[in-house]
């Protein structure tokens, strides 16, 4: 079995250029919160796949340190990508990799988690909060990642928040 993480990006603070939006000083502990249970959990992808927003980047480097260092892709086409192109790049990972770490954006990183949940979509439908994490298990090959799949929901991670 593949195992594939989805994770949106911590919370962001507003910018001129969205692209270059920063993470907040929540959106910095939320991600460091996520890296933390990552570890604990065992969770360590071989591959990441982040968008090249400044806001997924920081997320990515909030996780470390990882026990073995993943081999990571920075795409500008994971930017604000829909389910459509985010499954093709899935669908384009070699069958070696075993586990995908893959930090993106909403509604995109939503609508895959919907999709691959399928009956189990109800734990996903309230939405998909910044830095949650979910864990699926997906039967190979890549190159057939979607719905109908026999993909599974594992666990959905969301970060404790900062009091008011």
């Amino acid at each position: 079995m593949h195992q594939l993480l989805l994770l949106r990006h911590a919370k962001a603070a507003p910018a001129a250029e969205d692209h270059e939006r920063p993470l907040t000083e929540d959106g910095q502990l939320a991600a460091h919160a996520q890296g933390a249970a990552m570890r604990a959990l065992g969770l360590i992808p071989d591959l990441i796949l982040v968008s090249s927003a400044r806001r997924t980047r920081e997320t990515l480097a909030a996780l470390e340190p990882f026990e073995e260092m993943p081999l990571i892709e920075t795409m500008a086409e994971l930017y604000l990508a829909e389910e459509a192109a985010l499954f093709d790049h899935l669908r384009a990972v070699a069958e070696t990799v075993r586990s995908v770490l893959l930090i993106g954006h909403n509604p995109g990183l939503h609508h895959v988690a919907l999709r691959l949940a399928g009956a189990d979509a109800g734990r996903l439908i309230a939405g998909f909060p910044t830095a949650t994490l979910a864990e699926f298990t997906l039967p190979p090959p890549w190159s057939r990642s979607g719905a109908g799949t026999g993909a599974r929901l594992i666990r959905l991670l969301t970060p404790p928040r900062a009091a008011p």
